[in-house]
């Protein structure tokens, strides 16, 4: 015979059980534009509290960062996405003319050029190219077919950012009461979550971002064809560890010398060098301070490997996921230390 009182215990932990799992398949088409909602929040929650300070309203601070963020989006809308999709045509309609072959025997020593080893590389990689722009206009027009899908999701998204700037502080309290540690360490692990959140958004997101975009305007001032597009790729490139913006502008100024349009070349390969590769460590330096800096091998196998699993957006969560998971280990190591230390005593 089953005890009375275990029978009720089992019953309330699978209704809670129920529960958890119903509103994990209620948030579950949504979680995306949850999750961008709380990012964006957490890069201008510093904008939002400059504002409350002088406005003295929580509701209206949020509410003119919002139209801020709103604004600069339809913004980008009208005035990139379009050309976007030019120039995603006209660069693939580009790869169909070129002759990858001839411009890497250029480059290549002649041993290499001529041994037949450029022929396989290249064509390869003209298939890949192709392939790659072709999936980018099909992903456009996916994006242009669900459109009712995409403006729930932008509300979302616009809620929860709305939300997350006028009342993130409180969710975060509420957070810590549920925590089972001390005072002390519970502020200690909070601080270290801060610190990897800011290292991750702020040291590798934003820097990469600024960096991409100082490259496209080097792009702009030597008039290289499809600059938005090349900004956009140099922007990705930039936010991934290792790889950086070098590996969209070094092989645009390889390609302007080899179609003779030695000007560009020169100043494209000046601004580079003197610009974009040094933009990193200014505005790293600036906008992260060196102790919050996480191991550079956890961002990148967070990065690469969230990208497999959760697309675009894995760039920003996969390092976040590794090293919110070492920091929990770290306190459960301490914690085979001193329980004394770390955990609150039952009442």
């Amino acid at each position: 015979m089953v005890d009375k009182n275990a029978f009720k215990d089992i019953i309330n932990y699978v209704l809670v059980a129920g529960l958890f799992i119903l509103a994990a398949i209620i948030i579950y088409p949504v979680i995306y534009a949850i999750i961008y909602g709380i990012l964006l929040a957490y890069v201008v929650f510093p904008i939002y509290k400059f504002i409350l300070k002088r406005v003295k309203n929580e509701f209206l601070s949020a509410t003119f960062v919002c139209v801020l963020i709103l604004i600069l989006i339809v913004a980008l809308l009208i005035l990139i996405f379009g050309s976007i999709f030019s120039q995603a045509v006209d660069f693939y309609l580009f790869l169909q003319k070129v002759d990858f072959v001839e411009v890497i025997r250029k480059i290549l020593p002649g041993f290499i050029a001529s041994s037949g080893i450029s022929e396989n590389i290249i064509s390869s990689l003209n298939t890949y190219m192709t392939n790659l722009v072709a999936d980018l206009l099909h992903t456009f027009t996916n994006v242009l077919s669900n459109i009712p899908e995409l403006i729930i999701k932008f509300a979302v998204f616009f809620f929860t950012f709305f939300y997350a700037l006028k009342d993130g502080e409180k969710a975060i309290e509420y957070f810590k009461s549920l925590s089972p540690l001390k005072k002390e360490t519970e502020e200690k692990f909070f601080k270290h979550f801060k610190d990897i959140t800011s290292s991750v958004l702020l040291g590798q997101i934003l820097v990469g971002v600024i960096q991409g975009l100082v490259a496209g305007i080097g792009y702009y001032i030597f008039g290289v064809n499809n600059a938005l597009l090349l900004t956009l790729v140099t922007v990705v490139f930039s936010i991934i560890p290792i790889f950086g913006a070098v590996v969209v502008w070094v092989p645009v100024v390889i390609y302007m010398f080899i179609q003779g349009n030695t000007g560009t070349a020169v100043g494209l390969l000046m601004y580079g060098i003197l610009v974009v590769s040094w933009i990193d460590n200014i505005i790293r330096t600036w906008l992260v301070s060196r102790k919050t800096q996480i191991n550079i091998g956890i961002v990148l196998i967070g990065m690469l490997g969230g990208l497999f699993v959760f697309g675009f957006l894995g760039l920003i969560i996969g390092p976040l996921i590794i090293a919110y998971v070492l920091l929990v280990l770290e306190l459960y190591r301490k914690s085979n230390i001193s329980d004394d230390l770390i955990f609150k005593k039952p009442e």
